[in-house]
């Protein structure tokens, strides 16, 4: 009798233990799908810089992953937050609460990433910065469930502030869009300039939807300043490099400095008004033979060549699943944890890491655009100036302001 007894208790265990292992293994993905958002900008100024590409890298990281991760589907969800960080929130909240979404993606506009962030903390789920580039992000802003990926206005501000400083040009003035995004990249490029010895004659700031810039533009020509530099960004950064070409200001002696350009951008311009241009980039579809490869794909499906949010946003999801399929759950600090310890080496980045900040380090890029005579084809488009390392592209840990830094 006690045998029999041992035996059912053993079997007993036994059947606990397998249907325990069973429960671990279908809650490991929670609601039985990964559910992944693109909130990005799909009608206004930032949409060429987001928008459809966004969503196009993002399904195709999720198709070359196979569409399921530890079994279970990767779902895409899509909205447009119309550069309203009120409508990003509520469209958030919603995803987290009640779509049960585990990772936002993209978040073109400063305003909303440092807003969605936040959420992502509060709600233990996972925001990647893209399309945005305060540096706020992964300094006094920063969480524990978000990562900055492609770009940030320290990046930016330390490759064209430190190429154009090396060309002679001491003195600066700022057009700058008046919100999160404008503010840092203008501090940023600021103290680079005064750093190595140059100094800001002047600034003005305009709201972000002013597609009118003739009288800043005429204020900065009055300045004399040897660099006219637009901390801005979007359709509204492609009028007034339009508009300095018409009143003559490259012209008279001044260089404009675009501190954020995408490859879009110069399309939309055209090499006649964007020639020499210099600026800072994390990603050129032409670099090698990698990224030519995965750039002929994505333009298969957009018609246009891919610029670094696009690619990042391919990147940094691809990066993700990895990470859940590392980690054996969708559980948001289980994921980031291996976010942070496996190394990124893709056709965007080579030996790329994610900090403690959230910062995902990698080498930077300082480009020159073509004179016409120069490109040989459409979307030849830049050529390479400087290569910055990741170690010195990005902050440096000792001068963070994120509070998730341990320093000596």
């Amino acid at each position: 009798m006690k045998l029999r007894i041992g035996s059912v208790l053993i079997a007993t265990a036994m059947i606990l233990t397998v249907n325990g292992s069973a429960g671990a293994q279908t809650t490991a993905i929670s609601d039985g799908v990964v559910k992944i958002g693109v909130l990005t900008d799909m009608s206004g100024q930032f949409s060429h810089e987001s928008g459809e590409g966004a969503v196009t890298a993002v399904k195709m990281a999720v198709e070359d992953f196979g569409g399921k991760v530890l079994g279970k589907p990767i779902e895409v969800l899509v909205a447009d937050h119309q550069n309203k960080p009120d409508t990003a929130s509520a469209l958030a909240r919603r995803w987290f609460d009640v779509d049960h979404v585990d990772m936002i993606g993209n978040l073109i506009n400063s305003s909303i990433a440092l807003t969605v962030s936040g959420l992502a903390k509060e709600k233990n789920r996972i925001a990647i910065i893209n399309g945005s580039g305060s540096s706020r992000l992964t300094g006094d802003a920063c969480t524990p469930n978000s990562v900055h990926y492609a770009y940030d206005t320290y990046a930016l501000a330390r490759g064209t502030g430190s190429a154009l400083a090396k060309d002679g040009k001491k003195s600066w003035y700022f057009l700058t869009a008046d919100y999160a995004f404008g503010h840092a990249l203008e501090a940023d490029t600021s103290a680079v300039v005064k750093a190595l010895g140059g100094q800001v004659v002047g600034s003005t700031r305009y709201p972000p939807d002013s597609f009118d810039q003739s009288s800043f533009l005429l204020q900065a020509q009055s300045s004399k300043a040897q660099v006219v530099a637009l901390a801005g960004s979007g359709n509204v950064l492609v009028n007034s490099i339009k508009s300095a070409q018409e009143f003559g200001i490259p012209a008279g002696g001044q260089t404009l400095a675009g501190l954020l350009v995408w490859i879009t951008d110069i399309k939309s311009m055209g090499l006649s008004a964007a020639q020499g241009l210099v600026l800072t980039n994390a990603f050129y579809w032409d670099r090698d033979d990698e990224t030519r490869a995965w750039s002929r794909r994505f333009y298969e499906r957009m018609k246009r060549m891919p610029h670094m949010g696009d690619a990042g946003d391919y990147s940094s999801t691809l990066h993700y699943l990895q990470a859940i399929q590392a980690a054996g759950t969708d559980e948001a600090q289980a994921v980031m944890s291996k976010m942070r310890e496996i190394p990124i080496n893709d056709f965007f980045a080579k030996n790329g890491r994610i900090r403690e900040d959230g910062r995902m380090v990698h080498d930077m890029y300082v480009y020159e655009v073509k004179r016409p005579s120069e490109s040989k084809a459409d979307w030849d488009f830049y050529k390479l100036r400087e290569v910055i390392p990741g170690d010195q592209a990005f902050r440096p840990l000792k001068d963070s302001a994120c509070p998730l830094v341990k320093k000596d």
